[in-house]
Order: C-alpha cells, then sequence, then structure tokens
C-alpha cells in the first residue's frame, strides 16, 4: 500500500511538472549527485542563480551555491567542482572565459537575457562643475576637482574591485587622461560611494553598470568615451590616439551563462532548462532593491519570486522536461 501511495504521488509530481510529457519527467533527477551553481561577487548575479536554483530544486534536483570568485571559477567549471555560472558579462571577462572553453571542459549555454550598460558614470550635478560632460574631454580640465590626496596630482576615477577584472586604467592611460584608476573593495563599496558623493555634492567619476537598483534612485549621467569597436583593441591608428590601442569605452555586454561539459550528460533535462533559462532586467532590479535598499533576505526574496512567477518559468521547465 505505502509503495502504491508513493507511485501515484511520483506520477503526480510527473503530471505537474510535464505537462504532455510526463515519460520524459519519469527521467528526472537523472542523479542525486548535487548541481553546483557559482556565486560571484554581485547581488543581481546572485539574484539570477538563486532563482535558477530554486526552480531546479522544485524540479527534483539537488543544488548547492557555491562561492567563486569571477576569474577563479573557470578552473573550477574545468575540472567539475562547480556545474554551471549563469551572469558573465562579455565584456569584462578578459581571455579567461576563452581559455576555459578551449579546454573542451567549459561551453557557453545561451545568453541570460539582462539588458546592460556599462562604463563611466558620474552624479548629474557634475555636469555644472565640470562643464562640457558628458564628453569624455571635459575630464582633461577638471582632474584638480576630482583629485584626492592618494591620486595628487591627477584626479580619482573610482573602478571596480581588482579581482572583477575591468579596463578603466587602460582606457585613462591610452586617452591620455591625468586620472587614477582606484579600485574600490566591493559592490557594497561603489554603491556607498554613489550615495555618499551624492548626499555631499561631491564630485565623482566611477566605473559602474546597469541594471542596478541605485541607479533607479540617482539620477546619472554616463561619459561619453569613444564607442567601443573590436579594432580599438589592436589597431593604434583606430581612435583619438594614434598611439595606443585601448583608446575607447567599454564594449556593452552581453550576459551568458557557461557549464561544466559534464553537465548536459549527467543532468540532461537540467542541462536543457538552464540553456533556456532567461532573466529580465524587470524582474531583477526590483528583486535588487528588495534585498539591498531594504535589507530583505536574499534566500526569502528569490523564493518569493519563484512562488509568484509561475507563469514566467513553468514554460522553460516544461520546454526542458519536453526535450527542446
Amino acid at each position: 500500500m505505502r509503495h502504491g501511495i508513493l507511485a501515484a504521488v511520483a506520477f503526480a509530481t510527473m503530471v505537474m511538472f510535464a505537462g504532455t510529457a510526463p515519460s520524459q519527467a519519469g527521467q528526472v533527477p537523472e542523479s542525486s549527485d548535487v548541481i553546483k551553481l557559482a556565486i560571484n561577487e554581485w547581488t543581481g548575479q546572485h539574484i539570477s542563480t538563486r532563482v535558477a536554483g530554486e526552480i531546479l530544486k522544485r524540479m527534483g534536483y539537488n543544488v548547492e551555491y557555491v562561492t567563486a570568485g569571477y576569474f577563479p571559477q573557470f578552473q573550477a567549471l574545468e575540472d567539475g567542482t562547480i556545474s554551471a555560472s549563469l551572469e558573465i558579462w562579455s565584456n569584462n571577462i578578459g581571455d579567461q572565459y576563452a581559455k576555459a572553453e578551449a579546454t573542451g571542459q567549459v561551453m557557453r549555454i545561451g545568453d541570460l537575457g539582462v539588458d546592460t550598460n556599462e562604463g563611466w558614470v558620474y552624479p548629474k550635478y557634475m555636469e555644472q562643475k565640470c562643464p562640457g560632460l558628458p564628453d569624455w574631454k571635459a575630464l582633461l580640465k577638471c582632474a584638480d576637482l576630482l583629485s584626492t590626496p592618494e591620486t595628487i596630482p591627477n584626479g580619482r576615477i573610482v573602478v571596480y574591485p581588482a579581482d572583477w577584472g575591468g579596463r578603466s586604467q587602460t582606457i585613462i592611460e591610452a586617452l591620455e587622461l591625468p586620472y587614477t584608476a582606484v579600485p574600490a573593495g566591493s559592490e557594497g563599496a561603489l554603491v556607498a560611494e554613489l550615495k555618499s558623493a551624492v548626499t555631499r555634492e561631491d564630485p565623482l567619476v566611477m566605473m559602474f553598470w546597469a541594471p542596478h537598483w541605485v541607479l533607479a534612485e540617482i539620477d546619472v549621467g554616463w561619459v561619453a568615451l569613444p564607442k567601443y569597436e573590436a579594432a580599438c583593441n589592436d589597431d593604434a591608428s583606430w581612435g583619438p590616439n594614434p598611439n595606443a590601442t585601448g583608446d575607447c569605452g567599454v564594449d556593452v555586454a552581453i550576459t551568458f551563462k557557461v557549464a561544466w561539459k559534464g553537465l548536459e550528460d549527467k543532468w540532461p533535462t537540467a542541462y536543457k532548462f538552464l540553456v533556456g533559462y532567461q532573466m529580465a532586467d524587470e524582474d531583477q532590479i526590483p528583486m535588487m532593491a528588495a534585498i539591498d535598499v531594504r535589507g530583505e533576505d536574499l534566500v526569502a526574496v528569490t523564493k518569493k519570486w519563484v512562488d509568484d512567477n509561475e507563469a514566467k518559468w513553468r514554460p522553460m521547465v516544461e520546454a526542458a522536461l519536453a526535450g527542446s
């Protein structure tokens, strides 16, 4: 009798997830081993990963979240210590992904879908303090305004934490700007720097990205650096400085997902789900605000989103179960 009840429960679970394809759903999970998802250093990535992980759990998989540095994670992906990383930004990964892909053990599994912007931002009042902004040439005359004791005689541009990568110092040198790139310690430190400057109307230029919840609260401008083109990287004749490469802004990023090659063979339905998994700005930004502004718990926020938005994620699950 007990076995009959368990079988009925299992069948009901299959039908709940599979719709018209219960036979495929019956194979899930294909392994009881743990799918390990990388957690990097910024809130948006935590959200993208936790939402995917919560859905995988509801499909029957065992999921673990592994804290991993943005660059160091690729070694773990190569050896299968991490199964997938779900928010890679194409324009600040350098050659780390290319090297990992070349091993044959790491592969790109589709775009995440987050719309992005990235570059140097400033509070809008800077357009009065440094006339000529957003044109980057205005910064040539504003180094004194932006200098600090640690950078004199240069101005200061606050940039990403050192282990995030980034190319601000290259841009500064290539455009021959009298500035020094000063890394912040974390995402929180970047946000605190921006909010503190706005409170006092202090001069500030900093590297930042969108989507981010703080940009819904603070009006910023984006420095109009020379528009990125691939030739900027290796053709010195391209751009305003004929003697240097890198004299342009940051390429607009594509956010994409990567996985250990063994994921597809070991958990094929989970793999199909992660290939089709998408995260929209309109969903990510409110969760960022709940976590970083209102101090709500990350796990609770992402679980609530999954609870409340089944109509958004169920088609991804059904497509995976159907084998598409």
